[in-house]
Parts: structure tokens; sequence; C-alpha cells
């Protein structure tokens, strides 16, 4: 068996833990964020690039547009249902190693094709497509760290391991605008593309967007080959997973994880086209990392709050931030009668971005609790060894279900960016989309509160 294999992982052993248990959870995590961290760069690539395509020469329409920034949320979902089994299925280390090399793909082949305005639209939406690659990873690095820690800390190393993963779609929103205004790579990047604005003629190497990840993408899969572990015991096959399928908690968990992460990345890839689109005078480009930085930066903290007084209180709070930020928003549009406000629609976004950061951190409190609290709910006999059995058996539901939630909520990343697109042009504003966002919340609010806040809720957690 490979030094790289741990034959044997009990984390619940105080002893264990101690005498270099910790040491190992924790470099697996350390190398687990910056590989996810670049997943989520590669997923939101789109979302400023598409801002840029006029500059650059492409003709495509804003409804086009809208599309290119949600496709990759949209093939990152469907990825993530089969991603979330790939770690117990190959172990956690070969499949971190798989997934973060072949974001090289849509990086490469994006840094070429925006230098040739001859580019066909559908290859742009295969590009697309393929940057989804980096947004399946969630599902896949969440259900291998998820093994590593126990339990009173899941919350907290799952809220670090998605919480600066998340923060890849900031860096990315931030970074971006910049490196796309300098000749980064010299004459080996390519040709810059010429444009003028208000009279003066300007530059672009827009090619930057897809080729500056690519030195950072190659060290992180070679430092995953190289320090990540598997986990012997962590190994199951597809049909022991699967049984999450029959879990009801599952189900109502995905709809919850739409609420939290779909909102986070779903505005994330929306925010600076709609805010374009309504205040056209305002230069987006310096305030869309804001909202998802901070969305980012807080999920550790929903995650040990969690910790402390429970997931299920905090994800009700933030389902009603949620119905107040929307409110928020659509108190500042602008209309017929008003040019709107937006210093109050940005801060209605952050809090937005705010409250699904929370809610991403504590709903993955919640899964393990209630995966596990079902494990040992169908014990029939209880001893030592069925008890740590059980325990065993749930952890690897959960690790499948937080995987295949995780899927589930971010197919957000594609409908609200739609959402938008369509409200827009059969209404010619946001406000349907709005409403429809805001009557959504409010169910969260009712079964969070019926299934896990409320006085003998049936699993509270």
């Amino acid at each position: 068996m490979s030094s790289h294999v741990l034959k044997s992982w009990e984390p619940e052993n105080p002893d264990f833990w101690r005498n270099g248990g910790k040491a190992i959870a924790t470099r697996n995590l350390w190398i687990s964020i910056p590989c996810l961290t670049l997943g989520f760069v590669i997923s939101v690539l789109w979302s400023m690039v598409t801002l840029n395509l006029p500059n650059a020469g492409f003709t495509f329409t804003k409804d086009q547009l809208f599309l290119l920034a949600a496709l990759p949320q949209l093939s990152g979902a469907t990825l993530r249902i089969c991603y979330s089994f790939m770690p117990a299925l190959f172990g956690g280390r070969k499949w971190t190693t798989l997934s973060t090399a072949v974001l090289l793909i849509p990086a490469l082949w994006l840094g070429f094709a925006v230098q040739d305005t001859s580019t066909s639209y559908p290859t742009m939406l295969t590009i697309a497509l393929l940057c989804g690659l980096g947004s399946g990873n969630f599902a896949s690095s969440m259900a291998n760290i998820g093994y590593f820690f126990p339990a009173a800390q899941k919350g907290a190393a799952n809220g670090l391991n998605a919480g600066f993963g998340n923060l890849g779609v900031s860096i990315a929103q931030f970074l971006i605008p910049l490196a796309i205004t300098i000749p980064l790579f010299g004459s080996i990047g390519g040709e810059a593309q010429h444009y003028v604005k208000e009279g003066l003629e300007k530059s672009l190497w827009l090619q930057n967007a897809g080729f500056m990840w690519v030195p950072l993408i190659a060290l992180a899969a070679i430092a995953a080959w190289f320090g990540m572990n598997d986990i012997a015991d962590a190994k199951s096959s597809f049909s022991d997973q699967a049984v999450i399928f029959l879990r009801k908690h599952n189900w109502v968990m995905c709809y919850l994880y739409i609420g939290t992460f779909g909102s986070f990345i779903g505005f994330a890839g929306a925010f600076a086209l709609l805010t374009k689109t309504l205040f056209p005078e305002i230069a987006v480009m310096h305030y869309a990392f804001i909202g998802p930085l901070i969305g980012a930066l807080i999920r550790p903290v929903g995650g040990a709050i969690s910790d402390k007084i429970g997931g299920a209180r905090v994800t009700l709070g933030v389902f009603f931030g949620m119905v107040l930020g929307v409110l928020g928003v659509l108190a500042c549009l602008p209309g017929a009668q008003t040019t709107g406000s937006w210093p109050g629609f940005f801060a209605s976004f952050l809090l937005l971005f705010t409250c699904a950061g929370l809610g991403n951190g504590s709903t993955y409190k919640m899964i393990p609790t209630i995966f596990s609290t079902l494990a040992l709910r169908h014990l029939k006999d209880r001893n030592e060894a069925t008890i740590r059995q059980a325990k065993l058996t749930g952890a690897k539901e959960s690790a499948a279900a937080a995987g295949f939630i995780s899927a589930i909520g971010a197919y957000g990343g594609y409908f609200i960016p739609q959402s938008f697109g369509l409200s827009m042009k059969v209404s010619g504003g946001p406000e349907w989309a709005l409403y429809c966002f805001l009557g959504f919340y409010v169910s969260c609010i009712v079964i969070t509160w019926w299934n896990y806040s409320r006085r003998n809720a049936p699993m509270p957690c």
C-alpha cells in the first residue's frame, strides 16, 4: 500500500488526534484550500470576461453574455453530482490532483480564444461549460476534507476549506481587471486588443484572464500529488453512498443550500453585469469583488458560530437577513420616476453576500450532525463496536451528502443570472426575479424552522 494511504484513521480518538492525526489533517486541509480556490477562480472567469468581450471586438448580445456568465455554474453543478462520490471511489489525493490539473484546459483555451474575434459563439459556450470543472471541484473537496476531522471540528474545518475556496471568486474578480490591462507575459502571451473609449485609444490583454492561472494550477496539482493522503477507511462503493438518496434530510438540505451557496455564486456571477445594466455610470469592476470577498471570508465564521450554538439557529437567522437584503435591493432600483440609489443597491447586495456566506458555513455544520444522528438512531444493539461502525457509516454518508448537496445548491449559480436576464428581457427590469427570490427565502425560513430549529424539531441540529 502506498505511503500516501492512511491505513487507519481515528479522528475521534483523542490520543490518535494529538499524536499526529491533527497534523496530517491540517496538512491535507491547507493543500486542499488552494486547489479549491483555483477551482472557483476558473468557475467565475466569464463573469469578468463578458464585461470586456465587446472591447476585444466581439459582438455578442446581452442575452448571450448573460448565458456565458451562467453556463459554468450549470455545468459545474451537474459535475458536482458525479464529483461528490469520487474521493470515496478513487481516493482524495488522487482525485484532488486530477481534478485540479484538468483546470489547465479551460484556462489555456480561453486565453487563445479571446485573441481571435472570429472565434464562434458555440466555441465560447464550450469553453464556458468547461470552466464548470472548477465548480465541480467543490463537491469532491468537501467530501474529502470531511473525513479528516472529528465531529466537533467539522464545522470549522469545512468552513475554512469552503470559505477560502470561495475566496477564488473575489480573487478572480479583483485580479483579472488589473491583469488584462498589462502585457503580463510579454510577447509570449499574445498581442493586445485595441479599442476606443471616450475618444481615447486603449489596450487590453484579455487572454491574461485565462493564462495568468496556468502556473498556479500546475503548482497546486503537484502539491496535491506529493502532499496529500488517501484514507483507506474512507473507501466506499457508489451503492454504499447512494443510500443518501433515500434520506429525506438530504433533499431538504439540498433546498436550503440552493438558498445559501446558490445565492452566493449566483449573485457573484450576475452582480457585475446587472450593475452595468442598471447603473451604467458606475465603474463596477472596482466593486464586483467586494461582495464575494465578504461572503467567502465570513463562511468560516458561520461554521465556527454553528459549532457553538447550532447550525439550524444560524441558518434561520441567515434567511431572515436575505429577505431584508432582497427588499433593500427592490427599494433601490432605478425606475420611471427615480434614478435609483447605487449606495443602497450595493449595501443591500453586500447584506445578501454576508448572509449567504454565513449560511454556507452553518449548513455545512448541519449536514454531518444530521447524518451522524441518523446513523446512531438506526442502531438496534448499542455497544462500542456498533457505535464506532455507526459513526463511520454516518461519516461516509455525510461526505457523500455534502458533495451532492453542494451540487444541487450550485444550480443557483445558473438560475440567478438567467432569472435576471429573463426578467430584464420580459419586463425591462430585475423586479420579477427578485420577487421570486423573496418568496424562495421565505419558504427556506419555514422549512428550517419546522425541521431543525423549533422546539421538538424532528432533527435538531
